[in-house]
């Protein structure tokens, strides 16, 4: 059982590492838009997040201030690349600046509170 919630932190670290990877490209290629490559990163994140935050050996305790913190800033950068990716489309130009860095600086806080916390 701890193997299989190993390979789960291993997808979750995928997940993110594709998410701020995506963003890291965007970045340097001084483009400013988001990928549906941000989006896959996203939804991995969540999905083996979400996984992650089910009990699995009985007496593994949650930090759930923390689980709730990750997740509400999951759900704001899904919303920031959401709303990014629709005036994308419609306008044809690049996202915000304040609206892209924000979706790189929170999945690195993220990571930071994962890490830290």
């Amino acid at each position: 059982m701890e193997l299989l919630r190993d390979v789960v932190v291993l997808v979750h670290l995928v997940g993110f590492a594709t998410l701020f990877g995506a963003w890291i490209t965007e970045l340097v290629s001084r483009r400013f838009r988001v990928s549906r490559v941000m989006d896959y990163g996203l939804l991995v994140s969540l999905l083996s997040g979400l996984a992650l935050a089910a009990p699995w050996p009985a007496g593994i305790e949650l930090n759930y201030p923390k689980l709730g913190i990750k997740l509400v800033l999951l759900v704001i950068i899904g919303g920031l690349i959401g709303t990014g990716g629709a005036r994308q489309k419609r306008t044809g130009r690049a996202v915000p600046r304040a609206m892209f860095y924000a979706v790189g600086v929170l999945a690195l806080i993220t990571a930071g509170i994962a890490v830290i916390w």
